[in-house]
């Protein structure tokens, strides 16, 4: 697909879910800290709302896929869009239940919640991703233009972790009804953007029926089943960075609101090298980006690790609502942390698009396992937490790096197409799986 023929109002749209997706996942990560100080909460259970978000990618992906091919991208976005706006209205009525009475019954709501919601962003991740790179037309340009609707992506994480940091103020005495504010905004981002695509012209792509049985089809690209794993452990780093670098800042006695500010940096950092991605993703291919920054992210998270905690640098913050930047020191080690945000910018785009190239008409279904495998940052969280109450915060991060370092395989080896060497009857699987569709 030429420059000249893209549609490019259904690109800014699909760039805007792409924002909105960022904003209500992050969500909660600020939550766990509210959480975390509702009683004596393990830093695995403080992960509720991000175990709800993501286990639901584990069971709405391939559904998400199915819902594409039979109603197309815009009806599937829209029906996204109304289960998103009810999983916000059920996590605001947990903050208006009584915490102290039954905190359990709390966190249940919230957590049903939290697994509405993420069954919205499965959904909308599986219309944006393989949208954008159709209409940029695959390839390098593809990438460019998944790596931009990441610019924005980043920049509602920001926008939503100085919101959270600054309404969660004395994290000792936060309540989730304190971060009402936050979800009426995600609620009404819903809103616009359902009347926004009501009545956005939208060229869909021709796909095949998605139907269960294509899975094997699609996993019998090597590429692709190597490349799926790589998100499931991606997720880890790209969430489980910033999520535990908050709980050693907040353990450093550093109040929440500014510790909201800084988290926020890190974001900052996604959006800078997004932006970045997005400059040269025509001109570097997806394997590179992944290379260098894998590499990168391993020297990064080893530094923090063993950098002497007593070495204290001062770390900027932006106080957006006085425009001004609020200055903390910061152990030397969580800020090599916090310029992770840098690598993982381009990991998300550049995985997506080695793993997808070439599936054809398997790429509805594609998209649908890779949602799935979204769960990961889940499974990775509490896999990190579980870590992080054992050995302390900082052991944790082996997690991370060990993800990283899957990450490094992938772009070297596991991205590489080997369907030459693929065994007789996998091939005659494939052929005919092609000719029932």
């Amino acid at each position: 697909m030429s420059n000249n023929s893209k549609q490019w109002g259904a690109i800014i749209v699909m760039i805007a879910l792409f924002a909105m997706i960022a904003f209500v996942t992050n969500l909660c990560t600020p939550m766990a800290t509210i959480i975390k100080n509702q009683g004596d909460i393990s830093n695995v259970l403080a992960q509720i709302g991000n175990y709800g978000n993501f286990i639901a990618y584990l069971i709405m992906g391939i559904p998400a896929g199915m819902l594409i091919a039979k109603f197309g991208y815009k009806k599937t976005a829209l029906i996204g869009l109304a289960i998103g706006a009810a999983g916000i209205l059920i996590q605001w009525v947990s903050g208006l239940m009584d915490a102290q009475a039954n905190l359990g019954l709390v966190f249940t709501v919230y957590l049903i919640g939290a697994f509405i919601a993420g069954l919205c962003m499965c959904i909308l991740n599986c219309v944006v991703n393989p949208m954008l790179n159709i209409l940029g037309g695959g390839g390098n340009e593809g990438n460019k233009l998944i790596q931009l609707g990441g610019v924005f992506n980043s920049s509602a994480a920001v926008a939503c972790y100085i919101l959270m940091g600054a309404l969660i103020g004395d994290v000792t005495k936060a309540k989730i009804s304190d971060a009402t504010p936050a979800l009426m905004i995600a609620l009404a981002i819903f809103v616009v953007a359902f009347i926004v695509i009501c009545f956005t012209k939208i060229k869909e792509p021709q796909q095949a029926p998605v139907q269960v049985s294509l899975i094997k089809g699609a996993l019998s690209y090597r590429h692709f089943a190597l490349g799926a794993l790589a998100i499931f452990l991606y997720m880890g780093i790209e969430v489980g960075v910033p999520n535990y670098s908050q709980q050693l800042l907040i353990g450093e006695g550093i109040p929440a609101g500014t510790v909201g500010l800084i988290i926020a940096v890190y974001w900052f950092m996604m959006l800078i090298g997004r932006f970045v991605g997005a400059s040269i993703g025509s001109k570097i291919s997806a394997r590179s980006m992944i290379v260098a920054v894998a590499t990168a992210t391993i020297v990064l998270v080893l530094f923090g690790m063993y950098a002497p905690e007593s070495v204290k640098v001062n770390f900027p913050g932006v106080d957006w609502g006085n425009l001004a930047i609020v200055w903390q020191e910061i152990p030397l080690g969580i800020f090599a942390f916090l310029l992770v945000g840098l690598c993982t910018s381009v990991m998300w785009g550049a995985i997506f698009n080695l793993a997808v190239e070439g599936l054809g008409k398997y790429t509805a279904i594609a998209s649908g396992i890779f949602m799935t495998m979204v769960f990961g940052c889940a499974v990775m969280l509490a896999i990190q937490g579980a870590v992080a109450d054992a050995a302390g915060y900082y052991n944790s991060f082996w997690v991370v790096i060990a993800c990283a370092a899957y990450l490094l395989f992938y772009a070297l080896i596991g991205s590489k197409p080997v369907s030459s060497k693929v065994s007789a009857d996998e091939a005659n699987a494939v052929n005919a799986l092609e000719d029932a569709i």
